[in-house]
């Protein structure tokens, strides 16, 4: 513990940001670094506690406490050891995380909780700078090759710990760069590029192998796979996006939001668009779901310079607080604003949309909605909703995007054609004990197997199922359990 009564002489303070009008004329990352003074304070708020909450919020069980203190002790190389032996991606982890560790924080009882995630965030850049951060290339290779379907941050965590492990690891990606929700579903201001351009290219300095453009089950054959390699993990993610089947919904400017914002992050990085261009410019959007995603719409519609931005929630509004039904340290559903939100955006709840309206040239012009009035159960969650009637409204839009989430992986393809068992949502079927199908030699992670989720899950998710493909391979694993008691650290 850094300073006993640090907690009680600082206040949580995040990084200044640039001014909205200025950021939303570019791309770029907004977030400023903190000062070192800042850095230090923040750091020292964190008490030690007897039994560190922020463990059990963290799905990678990072050890909080320990790094907060190298930091408040300016030991830069200490804080990232203790970091990076739990989590591969703090770079990724630090920027687009919606921290459940901070949820979880004990100080978060009576004040805000410490600023892990961008503490977090500064410890892996000051890694780099001061080039802590190098290739680790195992010392021994077992014989053993694996393929790791999919590269995004399940993927990629997968096959880190598997090249640790000393086996040969291939990842197949069917875009055609490596990153996959990371590198085409995350806008640049939240994640730019080149942070993930660096991560890839020290992996490929210790051995990992990636194939792009190669959609496995299409021009890339299942077969080859099962002959050629010892062990497959398939991480190709959530990827079927839940739709909105209302009358309207064939017109031209209704889409889902991944497809317009993997179009923004293509244009960013100069590749080419061959199906029809989206834009938001001079439009009256409305942004139909109120998660991440719909977010990343907002933002990258004020950078289209959009005439107007409506986002749509099915769920009443969030309190702004903890209730009852949420009790610290659980995860609490509350009202988030987010940087896109604050950059300009009209938000409503309890609305339900039900039907688009086309002029007679198949162009969307309208929508037309209803509020909804929900029941609650006895802690206090919405349980089901009926139409008030006389509210139903149309609203002026050019264009619609979809973004309710995602039902569950392909089945097209890879997954029908090695004709693995799917769960009753339709996910890959594996369980957390051993990640394995049923097929012995292949294993899954991530939101193909836990449903649609958040990113720090899908990198825990890699690594616990790294260990047991490794553990199928070898009869054992040398690599880190999720279990703090069982670390061996690589």
């Amino acid at each position: 513990m850094g300073k006993p009564t640090g907690f009680l002489e600082f206040t949580r303070e995040l990084p200044n940001k640039r001014s909205v009008q200025e950021r939303k004329n570019d791309y770029k990352e907004f977030v400023n670094p903190y000062r070192e003074e800042q850095l230090n304070q923040q750091a020292a708020r964190c008490m030690d506690c007897g039994v560190p909450f922020c463990h059990h919020g963290c799905p990678l069980g990072n050890v909080i406490p320990e790094f907060n203190d190298a930091v408040y002790r300016n030991h830069w190389q200490e804080a990232y050891e203790i970091l990076s032996s739990t989590n591969n991606f703090p770079e990724f982890t630090g920027r687009i995380c919606p921290a459940p560790c901070e949820s979880s924080c004990v100080l978060g009882i009576n004040q805000p909780p410490v600023a892990i995630e961008e503490i977090e965030k500064h410890i892996i850049e000051i890694a780099f700078e001061k080039g802590f951060v190098k290739s680790k290339k195992p010392n021994i290779r077992t014989g053993k090759k694996v393929a790791v379907v999919g590269s995004g941050p399940a993927g990629l965590a997968a096959a880190a710990q598997l090249n640790y492990a000393g086996h040969h690891v291939t990842v197949f990606e069917r875009d055609d760069a490596p990153g996959g929700l990371l590198r085409y579903g995350i806008p640049d201001f939240k994640l730019e590029k080149w942070v993930i351009d660096r991560r890839v290219s020290l992996m490929e300095e210790e051995g990992v192998v990636f194939k792009c453009n190669a959609n496995v089950g299409v021009n890339i054959s299942v077969n080859d796979l099962l002959r050629e390699y010892h062990a497959i993990v398939l991480a190709g993610g959530a990827t079927i996006p839940r739709d909105l089947k209302v009358p309207g919904r064939e017109l031209k400017g209704v889409y889902f939001a991944m497809e317009f914002l993997k179009q923004q992050n293509k244009r960013l990085s100069n590749k080419e668009i061959t199906e029809e261009n989206i834009f938001a410019t001079d439009k009256n959007v409305v942004v139909i779901g109120g998660g991440d995603t719909g977010s990343d719409c907002v933002g990258t519609s004020n950078r289209h310079k959009a005439k107007n931005i409506t986002q749509f929630e099915l769920l009443p509004k969030p309190p702004e607080s903890r209730t009852a039904a949420m009790p610290w340290p659980t995860y609490p559903m509350v009202l988030k604003t987010s940087s896109s939100h604050e950059e300009g955006c009209e938000r409503d709840w309890a609305i339900a949309t039900k039907a688009f309206v086309g002029d007679s040239n198949g162009n969307l012009k309208g929508l037309k909605t209803v509020r909804l009035e929900w029941k609650f159960t006895e802690d206090g969650k919405p349980a089901q909703f009926v139409e008030v009637p006389g509210s139903e409204k149309e609203l002026p839009c050019e264009l619609a995007l979809l973004a309710m989430g995602f039902v569950h992986p392909q089945h097209e393809g890879l997954v029908n054609e090695l004709e693995i068992e799917k769960d009753e949502r339709g996910n890959v079927r594996a369980t957390e004990k051993d990640y394995q199908t049923n097929i012995p030699k292949i294993f899954t992670a991530g939101d193909m197997r836990r449903g649609q989720s958040l990113v720090v899950w899908a990198i825990s998710e890699g690594r616990e199922c790294a260990r047991k493909v490794d553990e199928y391979l070898v009869s054992h694993s040398s690599l880190q359990s999720k279990d703090l008691s069982q670390i061996a650290i690589i």
